[in-house]
């Protein structure tokens, strides 16, 4: 049986602005990359100690050595462009801008492992559970397919997928030989099979919306089908778009929640629930018996701090859904899914993580 964490946060946190200004030096020439990872290195400590000082169940590194959750899988893979699919960003400085994904623009081959020069730090600093992030491969169906440039290479998405999950599998199985005991896999973009106006964007394109959904849960759970489950904690996060505080899909689980919750093998949804954008917990009946759902009530995309109050409400709420021992609680998306991070600043951010910490206390007693 996994393990059982009330409180923690998705992944990504912001980085210091030295660190900013180091990864545009690296990317310009300015720098080596090791002196590159050396200051990596100090964020990351210092990140890990904040949030043990915190009280975290399990920490994370930050996505510090990322410029995007899931650009690690263009810089381990050839065969990737700098191509990018368009999308329409809503909130602060919305408009139309390429995903941080690039396009596949070659047959792919994976050259090392994405999580290859994060894990071995954190195994020797983490001082206590940690967990560590992977794109899910179905991403790169909607997030790398350019109709035009893959095709040539991948004639359907289903193709391109095929190679994408033994990619990640790869990753998975090295993460389990290591001892890696907490796996998530974040899929923001299962929100496109859930967004009306996103399903009928597939539809003008030739695509059946619910049977690219079913591609995706296959092939995100063939990726998964190597990690170990005695000990062994599998998480998948979905979200509506995360990206200086900006989103690009909106609309409740109903749509995917029957197949998403009931057909994929993991242990734990983390769920975005911080605005009306993501619905009510009415699908939440439809995850099934023994597992957790992470309920994502804290916005990362604000620096407004949440009444504690209305987060135990809407924790009882859930629990209407859910039984509350299988409930806890996170922000609903990291801090910096972009290396340029979310539209507040470090000290909000941790915060957030302290209320995060001090609600699940209240609720569900010691964590």
């Amino acid at each position: 049986m996994s393990a059982q964490f009330r409180a923690e946060h998705v992944g990504s946190l912001l980085r210091p602005p030295e660190l900013l200004q180091a990864r545009a030096d690296h990317a310009a020439g300015r720098i080596a990359l090791e002196q590159l990872r050396a200051l990596e290195d100090v964020a990351i400590l210092q990140a890990l100690e904040k949030q043990r000082e915190l009280g975290l169940d399990v920490v994370t590194d930050g996505e510090m050595r990322r410029g995007s959750w899931l650009t690690d899988m263009a810089d381990a893979v050839e065969g990737f462009v700098s191509e990018r699919v368009p999308l329409e960003w809503k909130g602060p400085g919305g408009g139309v801008e390429g995903s941080t994904a690039h396009c596949v623009g070659g047959k792919l081959r994976k050259v090392r492992k994405m999580t290859g020069h994060e894990v071995p730090f954190l195994q020797r600093n983490a001082r206590g559970p940690f967990k560590v992030t992977l794109p899910a491969p179905s991403n790169f169906m909607l997030a790398s397919f350019k109709a035009g440039i893959t095709d040539k290479f991948y004639p359907t998405h289903a193709d391109l997928l095929k190679d994408l999950v033994e990619f990640v599998r790869d990753d998975v199985r090295w993460l389990v030989g290591e001892g890696v005991t907490y796996i998530q896999v974040d899929a923001p973009y299962y929100s496109h099979y859930l967004d009306p106006r996103q399903r009928e964007h597939m539809r003008e394109a030739g695509l059946d919306p619910d049977r690219e959904l079913d591609h995706a849960i296959a092939g995100d759970n063939a990726a998964l089908e190597d990690a170990a489950r005695g000990g062994m904690t599998l998480a998948l996060h979905v979200c509506r778009g995360n990206n200086k505080s900006r989103w690009y899909t909106e609309g409740g689980y109903d749509a995917i929640a029957e197949k998403l919750f009931g057909s994929l093998r993991v242990d734990r949804f983390l769920l975005e629930y911080d605005t009306e954008r993501s619905g009510g917990f009415e699908p939440l009946r439809l995850v099934p018996r023994g597992k957790s759902v992470v309920l994502g009530l804290v916005t990362t995309k604000e620096a407004r701090l949440e009444s504690q109050d209305e987060l135990r409400r809407r924790i009882d709420e859930a629990a209407k859904f859910v039984p509350l021992e299988n409930l806890a609680l996170s922000p609903q998306c990291g801090f910096a899914s972009v290396a340029a991070g979310n539209l507040l600043s470090m000290d909000e951010q941790w915060r957030k993580l302290a209320l995060v910490v001090d609600t699940a206390r209240k609720v569900w007693g010691v964590v």
